[in-house]
Parts: C-alpha cells; sequence; structure tokens
C-alpha cells in the first residue's frame, strides 16, 4: 500500500500542495481528478521524489520513502509514465523498450509486451518520432511493464488521444490489474476513470477535497463534472 500524509510540496516560493492525503491499496486503481492546475501532476512527482521541496510522510509497503532520493524510489518498485511520455525519438521502438533497467523481478517481456500493444509489434523498427500520440502512450506504458515495477504513476495516459485508443487503455489498465500491478492515475476524463478505477481523490487547490469509492462514483457525477468545470 502506498500511504500519503499532510504531503505538503513547493515550486520556488509558491506553496502548491497543502496537506495531501490519499491510500492507494496494493492491486487497486485509484484515480485523481483535478482542473489544470490543482495538483495532480506535483502530486505524483512528490511521490516520485521529483519535487525539490516536500514535506510529510510517504509510505510504501510499510517504509518511509519520503525521504529517499528518487532512483531508491524507483527501485523500490515505482515507476512513473509522465505526461510528455518521454519516448526518445530517435531511437527504435524496440530501443525504447530496452533502454530503462531492470528493477526487480516480474517485469513483461518484449513479447508480452508486444501481445499487449500489436500496434507496437508491427512499428518495432519504428523511430520514436515517427509513432502516433497513442502508440507513444503504448510505449510509455510498455516501457515501464518491462522493469519489474508494481506500482505505476499514470499522468493523463489519455490526453490528446483518439477514442478507440483511449478505449484500448482501459483495456491495459484493467489487464495490468488483472495481472496485480498497483495504479495511481492522474486523469481529467470522468467518464474514462470510471470504468477502470476502484477510488477517486478529487483535488482542487493544492488539497483533497472529496473521496469517492467506484459504487459512489456515478451518482455523484455532477459533482466531478462541476470540480472539472465540464
Amino acid at each position: 500500500m502506498l500511504d500519503v500524509k499532510n504531503l505538503n510540496a513547493w515550486y520556488g516560493e509558491s506553496h502548491v500542495l497543502h496537506g495531501i492525503d490519499l491510500q492507494v491499496a496494493e492491486g487497486s486503481v485509484v484515480s485523481l481528478l483535478g482542473r489544470n492546475g490543482a495538483g495532480k501532476t506535483t502530486t505524483l512527482r512528490a511521490i516520485m521524489g521529483l519535487m525539490p521541496k516536500r514535506t510529510g510522510t510517504i509510505t510504501y509497503g510499510g517504509e518511509d520513502i519520503s525521504t529517499l532520493r528518487t532512483d531508491q524510489i524507483a527501485r523500490r518498485g515505482i515507476a512513473i509514465c509522465p505526461e510528455d511520455r518521454g519516448v526518445f525519438g530517435t531511437l527504435s521502438v524496440t530501443e525504447n523498450l530496452m533502454l530503462p533497467p531492470v528493477i526487480a523481478p516480474g517485469g513483461m517481456s518484449i513479447d508480452h509486451i508486444y501481445d499487449l500493444f500489436p500496434n507496437l509489434k508491427l512499428r518495432a523498427s519504428s523511430r520514436g518520432r515517427q509513432l502516433s500520440g497513442g502508440e507513444q502512450q503504448m510505449l510509455a506504458i510498455g516501457r515501464i511493464l518491462r522493469t519489474g515495477a508494481r506500482f505505476f504513476l499514470f499522468d493523463e495516459p489519455t490526453e490528446g488521444l483518439a477514442p478507440v485508443i483511449v478505449q484500448q487503455i482501459a483495456r491495459t489498465i484493467k489487464e495490468i490489474k488483472e495481472a496485480g500491478f498497483t495504479i495511481l492515475l492522474v486523469e481529467q476524463n470522468p467518464h474514462f476513470v470510471q470504468d477502470v478505477a476502484d477510488t477517486h481523490y478529487l483535488i482542487e487547490n493544492g488539497q483533497v477535497v472529496d473521496m469517492l469509492q467506484a459504487n459512489e462514483f456515478g451518482g455523484q457525477i455532477h459533482k466531478v463534472n462541476k470540480l472539472l468545470g465540464l
């Protein structure tokens, strides 16, 4: 389990997270919903140790990881899939997949990743810059699946993607959840997370303002849409 308590973070002198509390149970999918600038990405970056200044406690598997460096956090089995996807444009699909180090046993093989994303198999020799946005997102997810990480931080994986690709990403998240992986998912698309997440945290101005379980989400969709400005 990931347990975040009273998490604060700053960019320079700007206090951008104000006491975030959230929990992500092992084997679950949890969404963090909010508008642009609400603090969603900053929360992921703070968990991953990528913020220059943060306070509060972050425990994973019972260990306090809040003082660890990013590389040490990664070796605990936590991986981030950033919004910009981080695909290397001059490397082929296969080279991108092979680039990160394996940090723990149990990572997916290249063949398994290609079974999960048939489009990538067809583009195995293509350069990253030649891929569509959807293919780049598949590559970014596939790359961390190979590392052996068990806890994934996904930052807006459906941003700018066609509906058919969004559906494929949803199927992928369900499949990797069934395989025992854990996911904290940042999104602005309530319809996407409604179908994949077990718990939903609503964030505004750097604070969690509500938490909804999956069986409550549909009945509170008006509140979610208002928060997101939809």
